[in-house]
């Protein structure tokens, strides 16, 4: 086993410790508006992890990570309705679900990258967007569809977080998993096969790299966090409908985490905050919250132009030469 695989970085007590505030400070002074808000931001960080993941590994662009969400949240619903699962088991198999449709989403990315792969999955996030708008999500009716007319059957939330604030805990918890999950394929051999991808695939197959095999692997876990992200959501918000999971929406999730930095685990957490957060801010203030939209492109521009890694970039590289200064002060 690989030495490194528990040691933990500066960057990551920083990650812990910023889990532990969201766990135990901020679900016991927010109230049910802001609750509200952090769960959803919380949801869509995990989703912003996955195409920040296989961006900053394979240099892959996925545009599909919100219809994907909407998938996960549909298996959800729709086992819990048609047999009562506990919510955890209806979790997992949502997530396993999801992670078979990233599979095939693969498909055209073994034979095509950058803006035509993009394309495609764009394509496939817009097909998604008409399924669900069709057919709309399950709330407790008959039929494959489980939809009826009227009132709503309540989707039942895990036993172990009975209340918005304990909700907020256990998604806080199953994103740092979701994080802890992606570092440790980062640090094993998947890690290093991505690396080589991403530099090329020409010397990755020279050294033995099954490529077809770890890009496949990398859409299956940005699915599998899409799937979580959106069980979760469903959890939060008791009912889905297609307008969370409009296309657009998947391109603004993906331009967010290069905004926050893909590389980073911070930079998916930047873009969850500036989607849900900001407008939240905006909408208390009495700001029309389409002035996030263009937030969000100016801080498009500064990252493409001024900071190619993001936010969280600039961030721990202004920490970094802070300590350097305090280090040679004292010497």
């Amino acid at each position: 086993m690989d030495r490194n695989l528990f040691h933990v970085t500066p960057r990551g007590w920083a990650g812990l410790g910023l889990a532990a505030f969201c766990f135990a400070v901020l679900p016991a002074v927010v109230g049910s508006y802001w609750l509200s808000i952090l769960t959803s931001a919380a949801c869509f960080t995990m989703a912003a992890s996955g195409v920040a993941f296989m961006y900053a590994r394979l240099g892959m662009v996925s545009l599909t990570q919100v219809g994907l969400m909407g998938i996960g949240g549909w298996v959800a619903l729709r086992l819990n309705y048609a047999f009562a699962f506990p919510f955890e088991v209806n979790l997992v198999l949502a997530a396993l679900a999801t992670m078979i449709c990233g599979w095939v989403l693969a498909l055209p990315a073994l034979r095509m990258r950058g803006l035509y792969l993009a394309l495609v999955t764009l394509m496939a996030a817009g097909g998604l967007e008409i399924i669900f708008s069709t057919f709309q999500f399950p709330n407790g009716g008959s039929g494959f569809w489980g939809v009826k007319i009227g009132s709503a059957d309540p989707f039942r939330g895990p036993a172990l977080a009975p209340g918005p604030a304990a909700y907020l805990r256990y998604v806080v918890v199953m994103v740092t998993l979701g994080f802890l999950f992606i570092e440790g394929h980062r640090r094993l051999f998947p890690g290093r096969a991505w690396a080589l991808i991403r530099r090329s695939e020409a010397a990755a197959m020279a050294a033995g790299v099954n490529v077809t095999l770890y890009k496949t692997w990398a859409f299956g876990i940005a699915g599998l966090l899409a799937g979580a992200s959106g069980t979760l959501l469903a959890g939060s918000l008791g009912l889905l409908d297609d307008g969370t999971f409009r296309s657009p929406e998947s391109i603004m999730i993906f331009a967010l985490s290069v905004v926050g930095g893909a590389q980073y685990w911070l930079g998916a957490v930047v873009a969850a905050v500036l989607y849900r957060v900001l407008p939240g801010l905006l909408n208390q203030w009495g700001v029309n919250a389409d002035l996030a939209f263009v937030i969000f492109g100016a801080g498009l521009l500064h990252a493409v132009i001024t900071a190619p890694d993001g936010i969280a970039g600039q961030i721990w590289g202004g920490i970094g030469r802070l300590m350097s200064r305090r280090k040679g002060g004292a010497e």
